[in-house]
């Protein structure tokens, strides 16, 4: 029994882990996919979400080793790795050069003005559809990605559309994928425990234990899975 609470607990401690790297992720790259939307109209979530999963939250080596945030092919003259992967001088060029890419094939151009820069699920699709990954579950999972950590959040939607709006274009089946994954909520000045669980209708020690937390005390910044 011990042993099972041992595993459990290195179990969450991984997953805590996990959450926090993807937070500060987003974090630390969500201005310049903002940027890139606000320039060619491609949703920041789509960028975010495809080199978080391309990168693996920026851990991978492609990502460590050649600034590869994207799995997009080509030379590189790496000494640490042999991969048949890009390099780039910086994450910045990566973005720009995903960016790019996305204008240097006729069936991702064509997304360009085909849908707006809120509709996530056609873009994914399409650029699924287009050939960017040969695996079929790579449109899901980077869905996943966009619901889990609600990046849809940072896209250009119109004043007055309602987010109910922006998920009636998302099919049924495709939004039950996700419905289990957890949200993530960031502690802004003056939050408590106690109103955070009232917020979002959550037992406080429920709250607490899935976060870890020994008591209600909170920090600015801080973290919680909801």
């Amino acid at each position: 029994m011990k042993h099972f609470f041992t595993l459990l607990f290195i179990g969450l401690s991984l997953s805590l882990s996990a959450q926090t790297t993807a937070l500060d992720y987003i974090e630390k790259y969500k201005d310049i996919a903002i940027q890139h939307m606000n320039q060619q109209g491609v949703p920041a979530s789509v960028i975010l979400a495809i080199s978080m999963h391309e990168s693996a939250n920026g851990q991978s080596k492609i990502a460590k080793y050649l600034n590869n945030h994207f799995g997009i092919k080509g030379k590189n003259t790496s000494k640490e790795i042999k991969s048949a992967y890009r390099g780039y001088e910086s994450v910045t060029d990566s973005y720009l050069d995903f960016m790019a890419a996305m204008r240097r094939n006729k069936k991702f151009e064509a997304l360009f003005g085909k849908y707006p820069s809120y509709d996530y699920y056609n873009w994914v699709l399409g650029i699924q559809h287009g050939g960017y990954a040969a695996s079929k579950l790579w449109g899901s999972q980077v869905l996943a990605i966009i619901r889990k950590y609600r990046l849809y959040e940072l896209d250009n939607r119109p004043e007055g559309l309602e987010e109910s709006a922006v998920a009636a274009l998302v099919p049924e089946s495709a939004k039950k994928e996700g419905s289990s994954i957890p949200k993530v909520y960031r502690v802004k000045k003056g939050d408590t425990l106690n109103g955070i669980a009232k917020r979002y209708s959550i037992n406080v020690k429920n709250l607490m234990r899935k976060n870890s937390l020994s008591n209600s005390r909170l920090s600015i910044g801080q973290k919680l899975l909801l």
